[in-house]
């Protein structure tokens, strides 16, 4: 059992972790940073892409959640399974 509880930790860390990753990045919620990996990254893709970044791209998907955090169905369906891995854990530990 001790796969579920970690399974359960896990999902709370990349809940929180990834828009901190992202934040420190540079990908915020005013926008991409001025000279941080963010900016950088932005300008590749723009030289890539004649000019301009990619929706959908992973530039445009960083920025999103830098801006509005970890959308709302990923929060919900990180927080279900946290919950039915914490009551596997009380039935079976």
């Amino acid at each position: 059992m001790d796969s579920i509880l970690g399974a359960a930790i896990g999902l709370g860390v990349a809940a929180v972790g990834i828009p901190v990753a992202v934040g420190v990045a540079g990908f915020t919620g005013t926008g991409i940073m001025a000279g941080s990996i963010a900016a950088k990254m932005m300008s590749t893709a723009a030289i890539a892409n004649g000019g301009g970044v990619a929706a959908g791209g992973l530039v445009a998907t960083l920025q999103s959640i830098g801006a509005a955090g970890v959308p709302t169905a990923v929060s919900a369906a990180t927080t279900a399974t946290g919950a039915v891995l914490g009551a596997l854990k009380d039935v079976y530990g």
